[in-house]
């Protein structure tokens, strides 16, 4: 049973540590003016590169399981760091997202405390409807924290009743409403709007964010450059 638990969690921290190091690499890359998403095409020719891109770690495994092995670690006397580095790293890049979008914010004269933004997708990861540990939440509370107006659209949680009764969900985004929308996961159903479906939500100043780079035919902000 120890060795099963042992191999699901070396399985889930590897990926968490993988996507940490994207998350710093493309931190290190946007401040040297590149293209990150374009970087990790051009990697991706090598026949043995493992391909991670940067982005939010929830759900209940890989944000999860490293927690697990660091306790036992540091309760035996082992002592992890580049286990606890990674999720130090995880755990605060939605903050980095904030950052990224009051940039963007105020470079298109948009105040970015007085805005109104949409997050479109909440759950912790794409075509799945389950929210535990969504890094998106800690988006939305920093928000409310700052009392910037947000509604989140969500079309996985239409047919919760939780979600129904929140006056943060909304089933439908208002048309010509929203300074900021913030694309967050990219689930199927977001995928197939139209260029012209999602900016009718917004106002005329305004500024489209892509989170994971899921539109990158459009001309959306995004996290990478």
């Amino acid at each position: 049973i120890k060795v099963a638990e042992g191999s699901k969690i070396i399985e889930n921290i590897q990926r968490d540590i993988n996507i940490a190091l994207m998350n710093e690499l493309s931190l290190i890359f946007r401040k040297m003016n590149l293209d990150t998403n374009q970087i990790i095409k051009y990697s991706s020719t090598k026949w043995n590169f493992a391909k991670y891109t940067p982005g939010l770690v929830g759900g209940h495994c890989i944000g999860v399981d490293p927690y697990y092995l660091s306790y036992l670690a540091n309760k035996i006397g082992a002592n992890p760091k580049l286990i606890t580095a990674g999720r130090k790293i995880n755990d605060s890049m939605y903050f980095n997202v904030i950052k990224r979008v009051k940039t963007i914010s105020s470079k298109n004269n948009i105040n970015f405390y007085k805005s109104k933004v949409l997050i479109m997708g909440y759950t912790f990861k794409e075509n799945c409807s389950d929210t535990r540990n969504t890094q998106i939440e800690k988006i939305y509370q920093y928000l409310n924290m700052k009392k910037i107006f947000c509604h989140i659209f969500d079309p996985l949680l239409k047919n919760f009743k939780y979600y129904k009764n929140s006056t943060k969900y909304v089933s439908l985004p208002k048309k010509n409403y929203y300074d900021i929308i913030l694309i967050c996961v990219p689930h199927n159903e977001i995928l197939k709007l139209s260029d012209n479906k999602i900016k009718a939500y917004t106002r005329k100043k305004s500024i489209i964010f892509d989170l994971k780079s899921a539109f990158q035919k459009r001309n959306y902000y995004n996290f990478c450059l």
